[in-house]
């Protein structure tokens, strides 16, 4: 039977696997954990679709409108109109799977989300990813009943066999045994964000290592829009990482404020009157870091005491029993104190609207990939790129898929999943790629980033990470504009010249970037 190699079991993967069944093609679903431990398990707020349920008008052109505008124009907007698109049908379609949106009177509810007029996010509770998860695990659960696909649990990718601009195999490595496996034919990567290249400083998974992305980068895949790092500006420190208080929060009328000069001050809604604590991600905490350089302020808190009890009942349970849980208080009765987080990375592997890269063979889905967020994305958007894109994936990978040969062996190297690099190439990522850039910081942290690369050895996964680390400075310090996510003090503002896709590549062993136009269809 045809197969098709998928790597990473998250929504994307878990989305292109099931493409795939449907059409009659089984896959290899490789993952280092099990689907229950996936990063979208832990997406909470909703997913994004023109439903109209609320009676608000919505429309699929202010949905595509609203994405774009949130990205500051740097998407492919051929793609963004496909995803906006289809996103009814993907809620309805999960709704037929069993995920238990909140409804009324038969009509899925939607609540609103930030960079958006119109409620539009479809949700669960504050559990929209887990519940979306169980459904797509008990779907592939059935094909792999009928052999359509092949679980691979506790394995890491550790190679791509690449020739000629072509895949030929991919490698991963058992992490319970000493055993690797090889398997020929064409590969889709859905192995999330780079959260462990910015350890513990992200609300993400640190189980999404990074690794798999830093070796698909030193094979000779093209990077793009590495520079936007979204920062989500309520989370909270929580033990190896950050936890994220949820959009929907704010959703339900949370407010966020500080004290200047001693007074209390609701400053999103003082400077944003129109959508105040909705303001897309990015503004948001921009606007917390300039008060923090330019006022010296440190401490923000988000009042939730004003949602009232049978919403916190209703809709936003979940969270309110992590945040007793975590940090000992009620969010029903008191503030929550909040700082900016990493979140979520628009850049990734770079694909065209068949989701392949510039490797013939090699596909790439979800956060892994670069396609639908530009400069920015909004909240509710990700679970649907992830769904919409494992499938588009699934479905054109299918079109190459092969009699997968599979070859077993042994390795001695260092266990992958294990070898995050050192803590020194985080903090020196971190302290580079704050919220608030500029010139002579990145340098000094690229120098030493240039340091980290030659002392290790040629073909070691520390030294990958660090080729992948300086590339995301590299194209920070490249893009000299202030656009989204991505905001320097030498360039304050966007400029024409930089609506464009960075692309990172290695060239005879060194780090590259360009830029290419975006395509120019309307």
């Amino acid at each position: 039977m045809k197969s098709v190699n998928i790597i990473g079991a998250g929504i994307s993967g878990l989305c292109a696997a099931i493409e795939l069944a449907r059409k009659n093609i089984a896959s290899n679903l490789i993952s280092s954990m099990p689907s229950e431990r996936a990063q979208s398990v832990l997406a909470e707020g909703g997913i994004n679709a023109v439903l109209d349920t609320m009676g608000e008008h919505d429309s699929l052109e202010e949905h595509f409108s609203d994405t774009m505008k949130g990205g500051v124009y740097l998407e492919d907007p051929v793609a963004v109109r496909d995803l906006v698109s289809s996103a009814p049908d993907i809620v309805h379609t999960l709704s037929s799977l069993g995920v238990p949106f909140h409804t009324q009177d038969g009509k899925i509810i939607q609540r609103n989300f930030g960079g958006q007029k119109k409620k539009r996010t479809a949700y669960a509770k504050s559990s929209t990813g887990k519940m979306i998860m169980t459904a797509l695990i008990d779907q592939v659960r059935m094909y792999e009943s009928e052999g359509l696909v092949r679980r691979y649990p506790h394995h890491v990718l550790s190679r791509l066999d690449v020739r000629n601009g072509a895949l030929i195999s991919v490698t991963v490595n058992d992490l319970w045994s000493s055993k690797s496996i090889c398997f020929s034919g064409p590969c889709i990567l859905c192995t999330g964000g780079l959260n462990g290249l910015f350890s513990p400083n992200t609300t993400g998974t640190v189980l999404n290592t990074g690794n798999a992305a830093a070796i698909a980068f030193s094979s000779g895949v093209i990077f793009s829009n590495l520079e936007f790092i979204q920062f989500h500006p309520t989370t909270v420190e929580i033990s190896g990482k950050r936890m994220l208080i949820s959009e929907a929060a704010r959703g339900e009328g949370a407010r966020l404020f500080t004290y200047i000069d001693g007074k209390k001050s609701y400053f999103m809604e003082e400077k944003y009157p129109e959508l105040g604590n909705l303001m897309p991600r990015d503004v948001i905490s921009r606007e917390m870091a300039l008060l923090e350089r330019e006022k010296h302020i440190s401490k923000f808190y988000l009042d939730t005491s004003v949602i009232k009890e049978h919403v916190w009942d209703e809709k936003l349970s979940d969270m309110r029993k992590e945040i007793i849980s975590h940090l000992n208080l009620d969010p029903a009765k008191n503030p929550i104190p909040v700082s900016p987080g990493i979140h979520y990375f628009m850049g990734g592997l770079r694909v065209d609207n068949n989701h392949e890269t510039n490797i013939k063979g090699l596909f790439a889905a979800g956060e892994a990939a670069c396609k639908y967020h530009g400069a920015n994305r909004l909240g509710g958007n990700s679970m649907l790129g992830a769904f919409y894109g494992g499938m588009v994936a699934g479905r054109n990978a299918a079109k190459q898929a092969s009699n997968v040969k599979i070859k077993e062996g042994t390795y001695e190297d260092e266990c992958l999943e294990n070898s995050l690099g050192s803590d020194e190439l985080s903090k020196i990522l971190f302290s580079g790629l704050k919220i608030i850039r500029d010139e002579e910081t990145m340098l000094r942290c690229l120098g030493k980033i240039d340091d980290l690369i030659t002392s290790y050895t040629p073909d070691s996964i520390d030294r990958k990470r660090a080729l992948l680390g300086y590339a995301f400075l590299e194209s920070a310090l490249s893009r000299k504009e202030s656009r989204g996510s991505h905001y320097r003090l030498d360039y304050p503002h966007p400029h024409d010249d930089f609506r464009k896709r960075s692309c990172a590549f290695i060239e005879k062993g060194k780090v590259k970037i360009t830029f290419e136009d975006l395509e120019v269809h309307t």
